[in-house]
């Protein structure tokens, strides 16, 4: 398989898509905040000194998602459609799950991985004051739609 991040020096380049077709793409992805109990406690109820947790987080990945451009060196610069972050709680963890769509010549996996990534320092932030032994685990894929490779849904 041929790495199209290299030009022909063995340097990085972002791949070029100006002859690619724009497409409707989509992807999921999700991670999980680890923590105690008495913190989940906290963010379940909006007992935390820094205030509503979630709805903080929420808007951080979406506005993560939007500047993954600038985070991300070879990512392409794209007009999200669509971006929607949802939590759920587990036992000591809070998941986080991020849909992100658009209609471009490249896929969105890179803004649904940042979304998840920059809403889980976010909870991270908000909850150090009362523990800082939290855990950011397990950010992955879910899933992705679109593109020259076709459709991706990760097993389970």
């Amino acid at each position: 398989m041929e790495l199209t991040h290299l030009n022909q020096q063995g340097r990085a380049r972002m791949v070029d898509v100006t002859e690619k077709a724009e497409t409707f793409r989509t992807a999921a992805a999700e991670g999980l905040v680890r923590m105690s109990e008495e913190t989940l406690a906290l963010v379940r109820t909006g007992g935390l000194p820094k205030g509503d947790v979630l709805a903080v987080a929420q808007v951080a990945g979406i506005m993560a998602a939007k500047r993954t451009d600038e985070l991300i060196p070879m990512c392409h610069p794209l007009r999200l459609t669509g971006t929607d972050l949802s939590f759920s709680f587990e036992e000591g963890a809070v998941r986080i799950r991020a849909e992100v769509k658009c209609r471009g010549e490249t896929g969105v996996e890179m803004e649904a991985l940042t979304a998840v990534s920059a809403a889980a320092l976010t909870i991270y932030d908000m909850c150090k004051a009362v523990q800082k032994d939290m855990e950011i685990d397990a950010v992955h894929l879910c899933r992705k739609t679109g593109g020259k490779s076709g459709d991706y849904e990760r097993e389970r």
